[in-house]
């Protein structure tokens, strides 16, 4: 039986988990944009929490993911539901991309646009959504582009806690030494994220100022 012989019986399977995958890389997408962007901003015009929150985020990054998720099972409440230890784990991985590209691309404007929009009377505030943020859009949604492809790869990890997602198709197949149903995970899971980075892609050069 070929792998796509596979697939066509057990589609019902594979289309559950792929849909379980799509909601951890969704929601925790979601928080880490809630939470990234706001601190590229606030790095971005108070440069003196720029090395704190960079070098936070950075640390982040270079811990190993199944070692993030030993270091969070303890931990009241998330170790008790493995998704939501799971959309943690990677929100906590998507969040460096989203700050340092939202900083990126802010620092970017020029600020003779940025002096401009003063000179018109604008505040701060208005400086921030009216000026800086559309200009800096397209940088901030590569920074989002490269969090979700990131998240894609990461969520298949995430099945070793059981929190569900393609990756338990991997890990069922490295179990069972199947080549089917390690094939079955990984290949929906990478055409997810090329999907994702493709996508977001067009998108962020439709945005980008011209």
């Amino acid at each position: 039986m070929n792998l796509f012989h596979f697939i066509a019986q057990n589609h019902g399977q594979v289309l559950e988990l792929t849909l379980e995958h799509l909601w951890l890389v969704g929601i925790s997408t979601l928080l880490a944009v809630l939470i990234g962007i706001p601190l590229g901003i606030v790095i971005a015009h108070w440069p003196r929490w720029n090395k704190p929150v960079l070098a936070g985020a950075n640390v982040i990054q270079t811990i190993p993911s199944l070692a993030l998720f030993g270091f969070l099972l303890p931990v009241p409440w998330l170790g008790d539901r493995a998704e939501r230890l799971a959309i943690l784990a990677l929100t906590l991985y998507a969040l460096l991309p989203l700050i340092r590209n939202t900083y990126t691309g802010i620092r970017g404007v020029d600020p003779a646009v940025v002096e401009a929009g003063r000179g018109m009377g604008l505040t701060d505030l208005q400086l921030l959504l009216k000026v800086e943020l559309p200009l800096a859009l397209s940088v901030i949604l590569s920074g989002v582009r490269v969090a979700v492809v990131i998240s894609v790869g990461l969520a298949t990890i995430a099945a070793a806690i059981g929190a569900g997602g393609l990756g338990e198709l991997i890990f069922r197949g490295l179990a069972m030494v199947n080549n089917q149903l390690i094939l079955a995970g990984a290949i929906p899971a990478a055409v997810l994220a090329l999907s994702a980075d493709f996508g977001l892609g067009w998108v962020e050069k439709r945005l980008r100022p011209r």
